[in-house]
């Protein structure tokens, strides 16, 4: 009887490892074939891209400095509330055509556009109305997304600056995990669905990480891969087979005490 036990849990144990890596690491995420080529980083030169859906902070002063709207100076609101829109400026959605609606102008074309271009574009716009209108504009809604431990931990990092880095990016979701494998952080850069790039970065030591604390792009994907833990997955999937078997096994004894 002994030995008709180990026997069925060999072969569960055989059956369930080997019939597919998907079984111990089903969340995995954007694995890619050994033929899929890795780019050579070069830090971008592009400017981001001003799209449809994007949040756009928005005000104009004039050339001395003086707010003339998109801002919080006016007669309502306390100056906490003032101070805040002072620095932030309001805020606009660029809609699903690549128009944005905007005080005085009503719907104009944004989409395509780089912020530099924009804020040109709008100051030439403004000055039918202003003198040396001075746009500031800002991209609120750029982001980053952190995946860790197989993809089973994610978060998403709002990049409002132009200067957030790899290192940044990591800190803000707490860290490396103590599965995490330091020296090999997979980057994804681009269109998901066309080629994205792929980068590989290491920063589990100093000489390595004097080449990896880039700065990121809007919407890339930063994937941390973590230690296979085999074991684990194997153990807790087969574990209901192995309480099936407990009981299977208990029963037969049971019956065979019975019938003795």
């Amino acid at each position: 009887m002994k030995n008709k036990y180990i026997v069925i849990i060999i072969i569960l144990l055989v059956t369930v490892t080997f019939n597919s890596c998907k079984t111990l690491r089903p969340s995995e995420m954007f694995e890619v074939d050994d033929a899929y080529p890795v780019s050579s980083f070069e830090a971008s030169k592009k400017e981001y891209v001003i799209k449809p859906y994007d949040k756009i902070s928005f005000r104009v002063v004039s050339n001395i400095g003086e707010s003339l709207f998109g801002t919080g100076n006016n007669q309502n609101g306390g100056n906490s509330m003032n101070n805040n829109r002072n620095q932030q400026g309001m805020e606009f959605a660029v809609e699903f055509d690549g128009l944005i609606k905007l005080p005085i102008l009503g719907r104009v074309p944004i989409s395509g556009k780089t912020v530099r271009e924009a804020e040109e574009y709008l100051e030439d716009l403004y000055a039918d109305y202003y003198v040396d209108p001075f746009v500031l504009m800002e991209v609120t809604n750029r982001k980053v997304m952190v995946f860790m431990n197989s993809g089973t931990n994610a978060s998403i990092i709002e990049m409002p600056t132009e200067n957030l880095t790899l290192i940044e990016a990591i800190a803000q979701t707490g860290g490396l995990t103590d599965i995490s494998k330091s020296y090999r952080i997979k980057l994804i850069r681009g269109d998901l669905t066309e080629n994205p790039e792929i980068y590989y970065w290491n920063i589990s030591n100093l000489s390595e990480l004097k080449d990896s604390n880039i700065f990121l792009e809007a919407n890339d994907i930063i994937y941390v891969d973590s230690k296979p833990q085999y074991v684990t997955r194997v153990l807790r999937e087969i574990s209901p087979y192995l309480t099936l078997t407990t009981t299977l096994v208990s029963i037969y004894g049971i019956f065979f005490a019975f019938n003795k």
